[in-house]
């Protein structure tokens, strides 16, 4: 059953605000929360999955591009929605279903983000990865002020930027976590491979069922199981308004 706003399932509070409940209301997520993970370079496991989640993409698309997808589709009406032009600043699971479809391929991360990536793909579906033990407080989806500091890379040095007012973002009480809804993560609460603890956000709008969603944070829960034995994996109920 979806719960408040204020209520995640999991130990890192959440909270969606009104404005952008009024936004999207098609909107919703499932958060997995894991201890005790081993993270690492990428390696074959990994590789094996993001190549199998091409696969997937692939036969789900049937020669459309990602833009033509429902679910895409909808996250582009919802970046449009609060000013974003979704051309120039996709969603992550649109930037990764392009480069899964490309020469290059996906890009190999590290272990935890390999996994996570997989799953996006593989579902069509955007999810991010938090370091718990760097989140300040809890994690809210607010639309910025444009006063809020955001730490990104830029030269191979981080340097702090800041959100478009009305822009919709994660953030805690440090700062923005990631910018665009799901476009770009900030450098202070990525996942590296020192990481042992984790929040994972997958997020889904109308049309994609709570069904399919759950499906997708079933896989995730799984493949970090797999990879991590030893680490306590908890799933949330899924939210919506």
């Amino acid at each position: 059953m979806p719960r408040s706003p204020h209520d995640s399932g999991t130990t890192c509070r959440l909270h969606v605000s009104d404005e952008v409940r009024a936004l999207a209301p098609g909107f919703g997520y499932l958060a997995v929360e894991a201890h005790g993970l081993t993270n690492g370079p990428s390696d074959e496991a990994g590789a094996a999955l993001l190549d199998e989640a091409a696969r997937r993409l692939a036969a789900r698309l049937d020669g459309r591009a990602p833009q033509d997808d429902p679910h895409v589709a909808a996250w582009r009406a919802a970046y449009t929605a609060f000013g974003s032009k979704p051309s120039r600043t996709r969603n992550s699971a649109e930037a990764l279903a392009r480069r899964a479809l490309a020469d290059g391929g996906l890009p190999r991360i590290n272990r935890l983000v390999d996994i996570y990536n997989a799953v996006s793909v593989a579902y069509l579906v955007p999810v991010g990865g938090e370091d718990l033990d760097r989140i300040q407080g809890g994690m809210r989806l607010v639309r910025a002020t444009g006063d809020e500091p955001f730490v990104t890379a830029a030269g191979g040095a981080e340097a702090v930027e800041h959100p478009d007012a009305g822009e919709v973002v994660w953030c805690d009480d440090e700062g923005v976590t990631c910018r665009r809804w799901n476009w770009r993560q900030g450098v202070r609460t990525r996942l590296t491979e020192d990481s042992v603890s984790a929040l994972f956000l997958l997020e889904r709008m109308a049309p994609m069922t709570l069904d399919e969603l759950a499906a997708a944070g079933a896989e995730l829960a799984r493949e970090l199981r797999a990879a991590c034995p030893d680490a306590r994996i908890e799933t949330g109920d899924i939210w919506t308004p």
